[in-house]
């Protein structure tokens, strides 16, 4: 995405995004399709790992430069978390629909029918996306790279890097947390990931509104979400959610609800760095540093999720299995709780009052 933003936010290369946006449209379907045939875990890797990724970024960046320019005078925080409010949604409704198709179709009829829906889908998005004016684009010939010379960019990016090493992390063990410890059947273990999602359908907007509407700090707003998303994990997951399926749910819903308003902060950073070049009088293209931001926590996921390996081998952090620290879950819990919150304190290390 940072590669991808900086080349579609010049001049050159802006009327191309339809076309792109189609093109990845048609390289994330024909990459679930083909994954269908798999017969190696290798594959799945390639297909879905890669090229699905690939194919979504270039649908996901058009839209997303769209979406900053219809909203550069205003909202802009709320407009992104309206976005990332759907992400949400999508979340919350996917673990069934894909229950059913693989429960009565298997797991190869159903990516057939879900590439045939991020087709049809994707396009029609596409084209009923209107395309902003020529007047809200920005003329860039060049591409402004001053923000790099600023400390503001390097904390934000770091600090979305830490978060999200560990924001992924329980939707990928919840379903097989629930199973194995609190012994629940296939579609309530997977219910586990709608109850993430769901609250961040409103989260992630009302997260957006407190920058632009109350005017919360963008610091004050990310400590919110980060240090809520810390609590959660080490009061809810990390005590006795894998005795009483009560904690375990009260987590999903709770760390969904702040984990999930973090992304929508990043209007709050993007004002932020606006701000400082305009105060050196310096040129800054805020979809690329959207992408940016996209990057950090892209590296944050692989991190996260290479990690996690190795931290279910180190498993328990206490003797006693009477509390979730004391599973083989307990290292991947702690590290979850410690990057939440570092995610949030790394923001007020820049020296900011959380006014």
């Amino acid at each position: 995405m940072p590669f991808l933003a900086t080349a579609l936010g010049r001049d050159r290369w802006a009327p191309w995004r339809r076309v792109i946006a189609i093109v990845g449209t048609v390289l994330a379907s024909a990459s679930f399709l083909l994954s269908s045939w798999s017969t190696e875990v290798w594959h799945l890797i390639l297909l879905q790992g890669v090229l699905a990724a690939l194919g979504n970024a270039m649908l996901y960046t058009p839209t997303t430069l769209w979406l900053d320019e219809w909203f550069r005078d205003g909202n802009r925080a709320t407009a992104y978390g309206v976005q990332f409010s759907i992400k949400n949604v999508v979340g919350t409704a996917c673990p069934f629909l894909m229950y059913a198709l693989l429960q009565n179709l298997g797991f190869r009829n159903a990516l057939r029918i879900w590439a045939g829906m991020v087709l049809l889908i994707g396009i029609g998005g596409i084209v009923l996306v209107p395309l902003p004016p020529e007047s809200t684009r920005r003329r860039q010939h060049k591409i402004p790279w001053s923000f790099l010379k600023h400390r503001t960019f390097y904390v934000y990016a770091i600090a979305n890097t830490v978060f999200s090493s560990g924001y992924g992390l329980p939707q990928t063990y919840l379903s097989t947390y629930a199973s194995q410890y609190l012994h629940l059947p296939a579609a309530e273990s997977s219910a586990m990931i709608a109850l993430f999602n769901a609250p961040g359908i409103l989260s992630s907007t009302g997260f957006g509104l407190l920058n632009d509407k109350v005017h919360v700090s963008a610091g004050t707003n990310t400590l919110l979400s980060a240090i809520g998303s810390a609590l959660c994990v080490f009061l809810l997951w990390g005590i006795k959610s894998n005795t009483v399926q009560g904690l375990l749910i009260a987590f999903a819903i709770s760390y969904g609800f702040f984990a999930s308003g973090y992304s929508a902060t990043w209007g709050g950073w993007i004002t932020d760095l606006e701000k400082e070049a305009a105060e050196h009088n310096e040129a800054v293209n805020s979809g690329m540093l959207y992408g940016f931001m996209n990057g950090a926590r892209g590296v944050g996921y692989v991190v996260g999720g290479l990690s996690s390996v190795e931290l279910l081998k180190v498993g328990p952090v206490q003797d006693s299995q009477k509390w979730a620290l004391g599973t083989e879950y307990g290292a991947l819990i702690l590290f979850t709780g410690i990057s939440s919150a570092l995610g949030g304190w790394s923001v007020v290390w820049k020296g900011w009052p959380c006014r």
